[in-house]
């Protein structure tokens, strides 16, 4: 049986996960990240196989909730380091249990809500002591295709995959 068969939504860490972790700084105190556009493929195919994806991230930033909006994210919990209680808080928004959802982060605060979710899962460059207690492991690094891998990899063992690769103009 396949681990992600009674998945039904995904939270998303982004500092690490969603991107490579670093933060810009500009001269005028602008602040940039990157992201990876195989990732933001990725969550579009899970929606499309009806997966909700949500983020959950400590820090609060209008360029997160900008990528959220371009790539049809509804549920960002920003500016929460417990990410648990912010794990808890989406599952009563989405009225799921923290088994229908996974979970992927890639640091200590990530750690409690990797545990409780139904799936943890982080990423190759992620804290040892994630990756001690995560379910799955991405062989990408945050901010270089990890979503994407989880994507691939949700979708093709619950039979999906090729059928939105067909679907793909």
């Amino acid at each position: 049986m396949t681990p992600f068969k009674d998945l039904q939504a995904l939270a998303l860490d982004v500092d690490g996960v969603l991107s490579d972790g670093r933060l810009y700084y500009g001269n005028n105190g602008e602040e940039l990240k990157t992201f990876n556009i195989r990732d933001g493929l990725g969550i579009k195919l899970l929606q499309q196989a009806g997966i909700t994806v949500a983020i959950i991230t400590g820090r609060t930033s209008s360029i997160v909730a900008r990528r959220a909006q371009e790539l049809g994210i509804e549920h960002i919990i920003q500016g929460r380091e417990d990410k648990l209680s912010a794990l808890h808080e989406l599952c009563a928004q989405l009225e799921l249990s923290t088994e229908h959802v996974a979970y992927m982060g890639d640091d200590l605060p990530d750690r409690k809500a990797i545990i409780a979710a139904g799936l943890g899962a982080t990423v190759a460059d992620g804290s040892d002591d994630v990756k001690a207690v995560a379910d799955w492991c991405s062989t990408k690094a945050g901010g270089a295709g990890a979503v994407r891998d989880l994507a691939e990899t949700w979708l093709k063992s619950v039979g999906l995959w090729d059928q939105l690769v067909e679907q793909q103009a």
